[in-house]
């Protein structure tokens, strides 16, 4: 995993400790990664917007328990209530297909 110039592989340093790509073990870290990062999002977004947790709740059609969770990475939401939440924070998400060459 380390060279003498103590460059350490990433890749190896995530099969050491989480396992390799596919397994069970690696695919649950993916998982919790991406549920932290998505949750981290909205509630900075939110924060931006000066919006509680309540009042975003309100806006998407849940409770303020369920954006806490999806906020502190417990939960991860569907597509349909992320596009929600994002829309009720003024935010726009865009797909776009490369240009061709």
């Amino acid at each position: 995993m380390k060279t003498k110039n103590k460059i350490i592989s990433v890749d190896a340093m995530m099969d050491e400790r989480f396992g390799k790509v596919g397994t069970p073990e690696r695919e649950a870290f993916r998982r919790e990664a991406y549920n932290y990062c998505v949750g981290k999002f909205i509630s900075e977004a939110r924060k931006r917007e000066k919006v509680s947790q309540q009042e975003l709740a309100v806006r998407v059609g849940t409770d303020r328990h369920y954006i806490s969770q999806v906020e502190n990475g417990d939960v991860e939401p569907g597509a349909g209530m992320f596009l929600r939440m994002l829309g009720a924070l003024g935010l726009r998400f865009d797909i776009s297909q490369p240009l061709s060459m």
